[in-house]
């Protein structure tokens, strides 16, 4: 039976350590002077000390872009947010207003056969601004958002950081732009740390950023202490390479650059109700969406659900998504390109890239600092090799919209096969929390999330056969009962035998490092820590150990 403690009572959590048994005193004696501590803490606004990690987002006007904006800025308290950056992809791009008109072989207009295109744009509104649009409901919420976490940015310096990129066409990097001159600037200014960069569309503005910085220092005594530069500091966080650019030109001209790709994780995007296991599937209902996100507030407004009435461009005709009482052969007969079934109405339609930013979130599994450590976004594999997400059936001349939603739904495994941690309920219920801080100007109308804290390092270093005590605490601000948990989490280490826990509901468990372990090997350890709350929120900490 998990460990139960109330709120305000420290539990010592697994910070995994290797210590004599002096140090071990020493470790009781500060837990214990934690759980003395803890007694005088009352109910208190919710702020963590984790690091931010700076990021910088860009994102096409596609409905799961403008639905994971909504998701991202919820969690601008926990990020360093350095740009929101319009891009254009193969399926969005707005075109020169001067009548050029663009085409590339297999794209999504020449797949689903509509014989448009050479056109002049492609389902990109008159005036678009889905990125203002959730940055003002997120204005309208920051009053109340404040209240729960002051960490939150405020509205003008969010809106600040709104540049258009390489919209024009689909991996098109001819030219600098607002959002290129943002993220080159990012990438060669001296601030320390990791500079983490999502593609949610194409690469193409990331591209251009790069091309500029390549030709200007290309031919300079400098390049070579750029490069590295460069290489060291950016991160690329794609959605697929939605335009070709990184392929064609990133890849090639900076073989160095850390690009992550997530696997393995909540399944965030359209197909997400047809493969949810059963213990999910009700995160992506009608009832629960309209109780939890749909109807909250500005956001919820906001926010796509099926069947809603919207479409992100008037009589695009892929995006049959806000119609309702009707069937999927009526809204073809209407020149729709149906390419997925239709869902009931108010129910979950797509967050599709959420998992290029939920690694970054900081509930206490680092998962930003290395790709392999894994997290609500998913893992990286440890063979790594970049896939072309939308286009890999190019060659074949299939045109079909079924062609396309096949694709897409190949790159997913069923989340039967999959060994990786359901991280999917506490991500929703987290997001539903936050969703109802945006709406609540009273901290104690709502739930905030346990406070977990190790007590000692993080990474520690131990010999095959060594004992382990682990050490932590948890708090709950709301003064809720807190339910923890000491699990192995073995995707994200490198010895793939099990560890026993001994006691790992309990304050102060420990481990015995299994003699088969190698040199150099890691174990990957996470408390979690539940509240009764509602709805239910999670925090982690993580103690990897290496094998001496």
């Amino acid at each position: 039976m998990p460990f139960v403690v109330k709120s305000h009572s420290y539990q010592t959590k697994r910070k995994t350590m290797k210590i004599n048994f002096k140090t071990y005193k020493k470790v009781q004696n500060l837990a214990v002077s934690f759980l003395m501590m803890s007694s005088a803490f009352g109910q208190a606004q919710t702020v963590s000390n984790q690091e931010r990690p700076r990021i910088i987002i860009t994102a096409d006007p596609e409905l799961d872009d403008s639905n994971s904006m909504i998701r991202f800025l919820l969690y601008s308290s926990d990020l360093d947010i350095d740009g929101l950056v319009y891009a254009s992809s193969a399926f969005h791009w707005k075109g020169d207003g001067k009548g050029t008109k663009w085409f590339v072989p297999s794209r999504e207009y020449s797949r689903f056969g509509t014989g448009i295109c050479p056109c002049e744009s492609w389902r990109w509104g008159e005036d678009e601004k889905f990125i203002h649009d959730a940055v003002d409901a997120y204005a309208k919420s920051y009053s109340n958002l404040k209240v729960h976490n002051p960490n939150y940015p405020s509205p003008e310096v969010l809106k600040s950081k709104i540049k258009y990129g390489n919209i024009e066409f689909d991996g098109d990097i001819s030219k600098d732009s607002e959002g290129s001159n943002l993220i080159k600037a990012a990438i060669l200014d001296n601030k320390p740390g990791k500079l983490y960069v999502t593609a949610w569309g194409g690469l193409s503005t990331i591209a251009r950023a790069l091309k500029s910085i390549q030709e200007e220092f290309e031919n300079t005594t400098d390049w070579e202490k750029i490069q590295t530069k460069v290489a060291r500091k950016l991160v690329i966080l794609p959605s697929g390479d939605q335009d070709d650019t990184y392929a064609s030109y990133i890849k090639p001209n900076w073989p160095k650059l850390d690009y992550r790709e997530f696997v393995d994780g909540p399944n965030y995007g359209y197909t997400a109700p047809l493969k949810a296991s059963p213990e999910n599937a009700k995160y992506f209902s009608a009832d629960w969406m309209k109780k939890n996100i749909s109807h909250k507030g500005a956001f919820g407004e906001l926010y796509r659900v099926w069947g809603d009435g919207k479409q992100m461009v008037k009589n695009d005709i892929v995006d049959f998504f806000g119609f309702s009482g009707v069937t999927a052969e009526e809204l073809k007969k209407q020149g729709y390109k149906v390419w997925m079934p239709l869902q009931p109405k108010g129910s979950f339609l797509s967050e599709g890239d959420n998992f290029t930013f939920m690694n970054m979130l900081g509930n206490g599994l680092r998962a930003y600092e290395s790709g392999s450590y894994g997290g609500w976004g998913g893992i990286e594999p440890a063979s790594k090799a970049s896939s072309n997400m939308f286009f890999d059936n190019a060659a074949d001349g299939n045109n079909s919209a079924e062609a396309m939603a096949n694709s897409m739904a190949s790159k997913e495994k069923s989340e039967k096969e999959l060994a990786f941690p359901n991280f999917l309920p506490q991500a929703m219920n987290d997001f539903a929390a936050r969703l109802t801080w945006s709406t609540t100007s009273t901290f104690s109308k709502a739930n905030h999330e346990p406070v977990v804290k190790i007590l000692g390092p993080t990474n520690i270093r131990s010999s095959a056969g060594e004992k382990v005590p682990l050490y932590g605490s948890v708090t709950d601000p709301d003064g809720n009962k807190v339910t923890i948990k000491w699990w192995q989490f073995k995707q994200a280490g490198t010895y793939n035998g099990d560890v026993e826990i001994s006691k790992s509901d309990s304050l102060n468990p420990e481990i015995i490092v299994p003699k088969t372990a190698k040199s150099g090997q890691t174990i990957h350890l996470i408390l979690e820590a539940t509240d009764n709350g509602t709805p239910a929120l999670t925090r982690y900490q993580r103690v990897i150990i290496t094998v001496r």
